[in-house]
């Protein structure tokens, strides 16, 4: 329904409108009556009315400021002013200011309709124009996601037993217009160091590169599609095989307009890695692999360049990888921090000595070296709850690199950091028992503990709880009972009047001979010197 305010100071005109027109026949509905600028404003505040009936002279605002304020809340609304004859130059006027139309009092019924027709009409073709807009939004929307989809579902999906499809089935399901020529796949890669105006800038960044191929590359194209996935931008292009040596002439154009935009968004380095060149649909898989390896390459070759026609080979270094994972699993067990970073540093000199290594093969063995370093640290129980939640923040991190010294500081980088994390809580974790059991040791001295007893009591076998104390106190466990012991002893001897014998009981000795043989040890001295000596 179309809201309506009417307003005028006399009552009588106010219900003269109200009763001329059957409001609802005309899908219209009053929603408020005011009698004076200042109630008009606010029922115009209030409804957001679609039509406001005014007459150009009221008390409070007068009908030029109501059209003035009031389209200031809904820009929109249309204003009908209702005037006298002798104020019909100033009704003119209010013409200028948008208003819809105007009627000369007395009002008459077929002209207030005729307006009132007017607007509806307006109304609905403008509703009509925005549905059709938002239908033609969501439409192409939706064929923006069925076209990804064809990025998510026949190249990037990880499962390679795919049916393949015909050309026609392929406009047919993910509406693209592909014609027989060239398919080829060139990827947009963005490397950045982490900030939040660059993270914060990522969509604009994005729509740049879109809006960049779609002006140089569309004209020369049959089809053309760009997906996004993280830093890399995949561009599919579809065109004639004589285009060639034009399509690669504006690749570079479009990679120099991506540099400019390094200057604008800050620290950000441009690489288009160019894939294989196939003349079937179903081969588009191989464009994409080289040009994924292409893209790696940058690492060794550098950035704001095109890079293609890389040579895969098929030789992963075994040994290299049996003698990182060794190396590193002995410095581990013994929580050994520098042994750790040096397995690292080992495996970054032997990797960049090769100089016949790719890029690809690069990220290929940081990222299985980081995986065995987590499998290790699984190995021997170590905390790797926390570092599993950063496993992916990791890989995105590793995958802005854009120069192999980057990918091996952020990889040793990584492994010190979370290995000294781990070193910490470990240490941590084993003195805590000690705690516990030097707590149970003063607690129980006067009785006849044992390291077994003890050892029971922190939940450790008796050789390892044994080993960790010394390591950690510099003294055995009997030592340490016995200092307590001794100690508790001297105070006795100092502040009470029991006897030796009596001492002897109270701090765990069934043998008197043994605790003064053990207190002129400790002391230098017997527990009977050492009484005439301090009390």
């Amino acid at each position: 329904m179309i809201k309506v305010v009417i307003a005028d100071d006399e009552m009588k005109v106010c219900q003269l409108i109200c009763n001329l027109i059957d409001w609802e026949s005309i899908d219209m509905n009053i929603v408020g009556i005011a009698n004076n600028g200042v109630e008009a404003l606010e029922l115009i505040k209030k409804h957001k009315p679609d039509i406001v009936i005014t007459d150009i002279r009221m008390p409070g605002y007068d009908g030029l400021e109501l059209i003035k304020y009031g389209k200031e809340i809904k820009e929109d609304i249309d204003f009908i002013i209702i005037s006298g004859y002798s104020h019909f130059e100033y009704a003119k006027t209010a013409i200028k200011y948008g208003v819809i139309d105007y009627l000369l009092k007395p009002i008459k019924k077929d002209e207030l309709l005729e307006i009132l027709y007017k607007i509806r009409k307006k109304n609905k073709q403008r509703d009509e124009d925005i549905s059709n807009e938002n239908i033609k939004l969501n439409l192409k929307k939706d064929l923006s996601k069925l076209r990804s989809l064809f990025f998510v579902e026949k190249l990037l999906n990880s499962n390679k037993n795919i049916k393949k499809l015909t050309l026609e089935e392929c406009n047919t399901n993910y509406y693209f217009k592909f014609q027989k020529g060239i398919f080829q796949i060139l990827i947009i890669k963005f490397d950045y160091e982490y900030a939040a105006q660059i993270e914060n800038s990522l969509n604009i960044i994005k729509d740049k590169i879109t809006n960049i191929i779609e002006k140089m590359l569309r004209p020369e194209c049959f089809e053309i599609e760009v997906y996004f996935n993280n830093s890399r931008g995949y561009c599919l292009l579809n065109y004639k095989e004589e285009n060639k040596k034009i399509i690669r002439k504006l690749i570079k154009n479009c990679l120099d307009e991506f540099i400019i935009q390094k200057n604008i968004y800050g620290r950000i380095e441009f690489t288009i890695g160019l894939g294989v060149a196939v003349k079937d649909i179903n081969e588009i898989e191989n464009s994409l692999f080289t040009a994924e390896a292409a893209v790696d390459q940058r690492l060794i070759e550098g950035t704001e360049k095109i890079i293609e026609n890389i040579q895969l080979k098929n030789n992963k270094d075994t040994s290299l990888i049996i003698s990182f994972t060794n190396s590193l699993e002995k410095s581990i067990e013994i929580l050994d921090l520098n042994g750790v970073i040096k397995v690292c540093e080992s495996l970054k000199e032997k990797l960049t000595k090769n100089s016949n290594i790719l890029g690809c093969e690069l990220f290929y063995y940081v990222k299985e070296a980081f995986n065995i370093y987590l499998l290790i640290l699984k190995k021997y129980q170590l905390n790797t709850k926390d570092l599993e939640q950063k496993n992916q923040p990791f890989y995105q991190r590793l995958e802005l690199c854009s120069s192999a010294s980057e990918l091996f500081l952020c990889f040793e980088k990584y492994i010190k950091e979370s290995f000294e994390m781990i070193v910490k809580d470990k240490k941590q974790e084993d003195l805590r028992p000690i705690r516990i059991a030097k707590q149970f040791i003063n607690d129980n001295y006067m009785k006849p503990i044992t390291l077994k007893e003890v050892s029971d009591y922190v939940g450790f076998n008796d050789s390892y709880f044994s080993f960790l104390f010394k390591r950690e106190n510099g003294i055995t466990f009997l030592e340490y009972l016995s200092e307590v012991r001794m100690n508790k002893a001297k105070e006795l001897l100092k502040n009470t009047d029991l006897s030796v014998a009596e001492i002897c009981e109270k701090v765990g000795y069934n043998d008197l001979k043994h605790f003064v043989k053990s207190f002129k040890k400790y002391t230098g001295i017997k527990p009977s010197e050492y009484r005439k000596l301090f009390s």
